[in-house]
């Protein structure tokens, strides 16, 4: 199934319920890296969800596309691997809000765009792709029989335009997965919960550029801005037209600084996102809205509640939606016949499958520059 089949028409019309399973796409990606970072840095809840949801809703509305809102992923395993502090994971936010926001003022992402071959884009894409897929695939396996089912059922329904399949195997597979494993509902009270304002300290802010800025920053310029914003241009078209790489690094840069001071946490676009939006039926802003109003919600009303609500989801049935989604970004690359492109695009996918995008795309601008100039032959 080609991701960008019809993907410029049929708008006029579109079913809410497909843009809520559309906005549901991207939670394999995003819970468990927001559930791990509460549960082990100890941050708050209400500042983590009500930043994601006033992102995605503000997204909606400036790009008028599903364009997604991810964790920032090396800043997670960061976080998970090193125990950082609320006040560290805040330095960090504030950092890299600076940093994306110098890029996209002064140009210098325009520039760093402009010296990228189109192979190399296709290469971390591709990559990215393989490696949300293998997630998936990891994260379906924890409950074998349950994934499965989850997997099949999923493939069954992606053959069908009319059927929300984000949301038929969301709801059914987590109640699936209480009747074969029971478990002891969470206590919900509802109240107002808000975001908390965090001043880091010097000695945050140093731990905070050095462990996660400084990593984090070369994979959000290549999948959170470059690979993003040719997805989105395949996708959707001329209505992508605010999808510009100067755009996502201010918006990005934007949201981080604000998030940062309010015990948020470090968030991102991501070519992932915007292809399981796509994939499970969203096409509008209103999925953006839709997703955003409910992790809004979610914080302001629930807080800490959230949380033991958001874990009876099955890690599998999370790995399902990862798994199709990550395919989708994959497929959907442009890969052009030109021998000497394709050399450029395997070498940029094996690396980016055995280091990271950040490598894979310093690596293709030295082979791509080395094939220009003849230095090396294929």
């Amino acid at each position: 199934m080609n991701p960008v089949t019809d993907a410029k028409t049929n708008y006029s019309k579109p079913k809410i319920v497909n843009e809520l399973s559309g906005a549901m796409g991207d939670l394999g990606l995003f819970l468990p890296h927001v559930l791990a970072a509460i549960t082990v840095a100890g941050l708050n809840p209400a500042s983590i969800f009500a930043g994601f949801g006033l992102f995605y809703i503000f997204c909606g509305w400036f790009y008028g596309i599903p364009m997604a809102v991810q964790p920032m992923k090396v800043a997670s395993a960061v976080i998970l691997t090193q125990k950082l502090t609320p006040g560290e994971v805040a330095a960090a936010g504030i950092v890299i809000g600076i940093i994306m926001l110098t890029l996209g003022l002064t140009g210098l992402i325009k520039k760093l765009c402009e010296i990228t071959p189109a192979g190399i884009t296709a290469g971390i894409q591709i990559g990215l792709g393989i490696s949300l897929a293998m997630l998936g695939m990891k994260m379906v396996s924890s409950d074998f029989i349950l994934g499965i089912i989850t997997l099949v059922a999923m493939l069954l329904l992606l053959s069908s335009h009319r059927l929300p399949s984000a949301l038929l195997v969301l709801f059914g597979g987590t109640a699936l997965g209480l009747l074969l494993h029971p478990v002891a509902l969470p206590n919900i009270s509802i109240g107002l919960n808000w975001p908390e304002f965090i001043l880091p300290s010097l000695a945050d802010f140093k731990k905070g550029f050095l462990l996660i800025a400084l990593p984090q920053i070369p994979l959000t310029l290549t999948n959170a801005v470059l690979v993003t914003a040719s997805l989105s241009a395949q996708l959707y078209g001329e209505r992508a037209v605010r999808v510009t790489e100067k755009n996502l690094s201010l918006t990005m840069g934007f949201a981080n600084l604000i998030s940062g001071f309010s015990g948020g946490y470090m968030m991102c676009h991501g070519s992932g996102g915007v292809a399981a939006h796509y994939r499970f039926g969203g096409r509008t802003w209103r999925t953006p809205f839709s997703i955003g109003l409910i992790l809004l919600l979610f914080g302001i009303l629930l807080g800490n509640d959230a949380v033991p609500i958001l874990q009876l989801i099955p890690e599998c049935v999370l790995g399902t939606l990862l798994f199709y989604s990550g395919l989708d970004l994959a497929m959907a690359a442009k890969v052009s016949s030109d021998r000497q492109e394709i050399m450029v695009i395997l070498t940029v996918i094996i690396l980016s499958l055995a280091f990271n995008p950040a490598v894979a795309f310093l690596a293709g601008l030295i082979i791509n520059g080395g094939i220009k100039r003849n230095i090396i032959s294929i």
